[in-house]
């Protein structure tokens, strides 16, 4: 694990790992506690991508201001849950459907989860060992951790006998769901946010410490807004056109082509360089512009990127003097891995103008 300001510090800075593994992460871990809640993934519009996405776009346009000036001591899973469940909420606004039945309270919403589901036997028990040690030093906790918690009593009945008022025990239960309890749960339970290896980042190391090297055998690296390319044009594996993984410079008839979102912020990552240095124009995020072409990423699933990449492969077809080098679209801070995108990318294997990521061929087996 590594500290909640360095987590922050690399979604300002538009860290592709620290996005995917944490914002990704945590936004993973909501949803299934509100899809579990809500039945999110039947409804239309309501899938997981379609509002981290939102969530995401949402505190791009806000510098990331909600995440910094969170309550002191808050810790940064809690309160992203208590941010996507307001997205939800909207989202559901919106759908126009069981919007009458929700909580007021995403610590309800928790609490429902862990007695509910049956991802793990044994969950809630679990759950209460590790409050009970966690607050070892305050008997008023333990009581309500054991009542409230495991035993399932309501909060009104456990303050009568352990001789409180409701709202003394309704403070210390909210304390203990915002401090302990959801965070608890968010960092042991549901998938996605720590399988495979994770990077120790301590305090003072860089991007480039920790970063993976270059591939394609690249000499130099460069550091741009976040996206890193190679000085060469492009590496070729036998007929294969693979885009370089750094790019610093652009031929008169290169075409940069990078992910965006509908809104056209270009705040981040790749399209941070093709605004700054290849002609893309905030407020325009699809198509042609300056020596760039946007492919939105950031509005859904999969399904919504493929239209916007057909528009594309059509674009570079009616134009065969312009070399197209494809980034890694939608694998940066959108969350998608190569496996999902690159075969939206099908048709333009065999395009004599259009190079492709190596892990995006990789996939088509190419």
């Amino acid at each position: 694990m590594i500290d909640d300001e360095l987590i922050i510090n690399g979604f300002c800075s538009f860290d592709e790992y620290i996005t995917k593994e944490y914002f990704y992460g945590y936004c993973r871990k909501a949803y299934d506690i509100f899809d579990h809640k809500y039945q999110l993934c039947n409804k239309t519009g309501l899938d997981f991508y379609s509002l981290a996405h939102e969530y995401y776009i949402s505190l791009l346009v806000h510098e990331f201001k909600p995440l910094l000036d969170r309550p002191r001591g808050m810790k940064l899973s809690t309160w992203m849950i208590n941010g996507f469940r307001y997205v939800v909420l909207d989202a559901l606004k919106a759908y126009n459907k069981e919007f009458a039945q929700l909580s007021d309270s995403s610590a309800d919403d928790v609490l429902e989860y862990i007695r509910s589901t049956d991802y793990e036997e044994g969950m809630m028990q679990q759950v209460a060992d590790a409050a009970s040690l966690h607050y070892k030093n305050d008997e008023i906790m333990q009581q309500i951790v054991q009542l409230v918690l495991f035993s399932g009593y309501p909060q009104k009945e456990v303050a009568e006998m352990i001789h409180m008022t409701p709202a003394a025990v309704n403070q210390r239960y909210k304390k203990m769901m915002d401090e302990f309890i959801t965070p608890y749960v968010v960092e042991n339970y549901s998938e996605g946010l720590y399988q495979g290896a994770m990077y120790e980042i301590e305090a003072g190391e860089t991007e480039a410490e920790y970063m993976p090297a270059p591939k394609c055998g690249a000499k130099a690296r460069f550091s741009f807004g976040g996206a890193k390319f190679m000085s060469e044009k492009s590496v070729y594996m036998g007929t294969r056109r693979i885009t370089p993984d750094e790019i610093i410079a652009l031929k008169p008839n290169e075409i940069f082509v990078f992910g965006s979102n509908l809104q056209g912020y270009h705040a981040g990552g790749a399209a941070f360089t093709a605004r700054v240095k290849f002609g893309a124009v905030m407020g325009n995020g699809d198509g042609i512009q300056g020596q760039s072409y946007a492919i939105p990423t950031m509005q859904g699933g999969v399904e919504t990127i493929k239209p916007y990449v057909d528009k594309f492969i059509a674009f570079a077809a009616d134009h065969p003097e312009k070399d197209f080098l494809v980034t890694r679209i939608g694998c940066g801070i959108a969350g998608f891995t190569a496996a999902e995108i690159a075969p939206l990318f099908k048709e333009a294997v065999r395009m004599h103008n259009v190079w492709l990521p190596a892990d995006f061929l990789r996939v088509l087996g190419e």
